[in-house]
């Protein structure tokens, strides 16, 4: 089976639904394999590869994945006698919930990887249609997910080599279903949201024709509802899900444009197998009790210690954007599916919802296509 990115609806909301059959799925790049390992011993060997092609880069952010990705990196290059891999990290001015620097500075002492460690600083850079964004825009077309081009400037640091991101945990690791509430103000805090949810499709997306916004609703609170509750089960499904085969399949072209080679241990099969042998059974095991499992007491504590998640939103809306959506012109749209007169209502209002990010980055290119050939079709082909 062959999904194609994007559809309209795409480009419209920035969601991505549809799941692949599970016979589709079997023996492609995103499935289980079992395995006796334990989960260490398989990210471990997941790893492996990307330390034999030397410079190996670490996509850092000091989240849970990319630090648990990291230390078992520095874990296994030094047990071969290889180079330690190089953490390379973002970090913004003027995005005070996307601030993670004193868990990156403890991950890295922890580690002793401080040397080579590569930081880049960013302000406007990464806006969805900043400096970065163009580059990346011109070259590749609009891909998934909208954020991609965060990871550019790294991928061209790794060029020649190879690149370890922790790419997957939110699904592997996470899963979408919350624990149990802990307490009468949790059930009401989520009763509330409910409330909230059950909004009409047209408040929710108002830039939507109507039919347009109730297709997309459906579709996408179908998709929320079916994922399980079982771990082994959870653990496949996300593996066949539209929305992470596009993103692996986007972020695998833009490294391969770049001789890169690609590693994402959160999503290899072999570990993916050996978490479901480990503890399939469980049902909506939550994000520490698996790392704790997965470090087995082998990383170092602060790898796996609890942290606020970051919330990268004012990375990518930034002053480019804000210029962009004031004056954009009505044009380029697909009228079926988007009212023009609502997309500008919406975009006249700051912060513009981050659900229309595709339709920026996609009329942007319309407007500036490349100088040397006609603006790039953002179509791709996604095999499972």
């Amino acid at each position: 089976m062959t999904v194609r990115w994007p559809t309209p609806y795409d480009l419209a909301t920035g969601l991505v639904t549809g799941v692949a059959p599970p016979d589709v799925a079997e023996g492609g790049p995103l499935c289980v394999v079992p395995t006796p390992l334990s989960p260490l011993a398989a990210l471990e060997a997941a790893v492996l590869p990307a330390l034999r092609r030397p410079p190996c880069l670490v996509s850092f952010s000091g989240g849970l994945d990319s630090s648990v990705v990291l230390a078992v990196a520095v874990r296994v290059a030094r047990q071969e006698g290889l180079p330690d891999p190089v953490p390379v990290t973002w970090r913004f001015t003027g995005a005070p919930r996307a601030y993670e620097s004193p868990w990156q500075d403890e991950i890295i002492r922890v580690l002793d990887v401080g040397r080579d460690w590569q930081i880049r600083t960013a302000d406007d850079d990464l806006d969805l249609v900043g400096p970065v964004a163009r580059r990346f825009l011109h070259r590749f077309g609009v891909l998934h997910p909208l954020n991609l081009h965060l990871h550019l400037p790294i991928v061209e640091l790794a060029a020649g080599g190879s690149l370890l991101t922790g790419v997957g945990g939110d699904q592997i690791l996470a899963g979408w279903r919350r624990p149990a509430p802990a307490s009468l103000l949790e059930v009401a805090g989520r009763l509330r949201a409910a409330v909230r949810r059950r909004r009409p499709a047209t408040e929710v997306f108002p830039w939507l024709r109507p039919a347009a916004a109730r297709h997309v609703r459906r579709a996408f609170r179908a998709e929320e509802r079916a994922e399980p509750e079982r771990l082994d089960e959870r653990v496949a499904w996300h593996l066949r899900r539209r929305d992470l085969r596009t993103s692996v399949a986007c972020f695998t072209r833009v490294a391969d444009a770049h001789d890169v080679r690609l590693v994402q241990p959160l999503l290899d099969s072999v570990f993916a197998g050996a978490l479901v042998g480990w503890a399939g059974h469980r049902h909506r095991p939550t994000r520490a009790e698996l790392l704790a499992g997965i470090a087995a007491g082998e990383l170092p504590a602060p790898v796996t210690a609890p942290r606020r998640k970051a919330h990268f939103l004012a990375v990518f809306l930034r002053r480019p954007t804000r210029e962009f959506v004031r004056h954009w012109d009505g044009h380029g749209i697909d009228e079926d599916v988007v009212d023009a007169a609502a997309l500008r209502e919406v975009w006249s209002r700051w912060p513009i919802p981050e659900c229309t990010a595709g339709l920026v980055q996609h009329l942007w290119l319309r407007q500036n296509p490349p100088a040397s050939s006609p603006w790039p079709t953002p179509r791709m082909e996604v095999s499972p």
